[in-house]
């Protein structure tokens, strides 16, 4: 008898760390999802956004100079294709 006493105790001790352990993680859980004020998540933000300023300057500088590039070559083809339509106008008119 003295046997199946402790083994149900074990079982019962092995039940109550269980339970202890799924109760840690979820309140653990759930303090680490809680809403922050707007406060705390527009400086969290302002600091991300900050933290890579540097990053964020040469992307910019590297999409302007990609967009000029395309602007004077959209130009180039723009004068080209003015020149073609006045010179094959000049063929149909004469």
């Amino acid at each position: 008898m003295a046997t199946g006493i402790d083994i149900n105790g074990n079982r019962n001790k092995a039940i109550w760390i269980g339970v202890a352990i799924g109760a840690a993680v979820g309140v653990g859980f759930a303090l680490s999802r809680r809403k922050r004020d707007p406060w705390s998540t527009a400086r969290s933000a302002a600091g991300r956004v900050a933290s890579r300023t540097g990053d964020i300057s040469a992307a910019t500088k590297d999409i302007m100079e990609r967009v000029r590039t395309i602007y004077e070559e959209s130009c180039k083809v723009i004068d080209e294709a003015g020149e073609l339509w006045q010179h094959g106008r000049k063929l149909v008119g004469v």
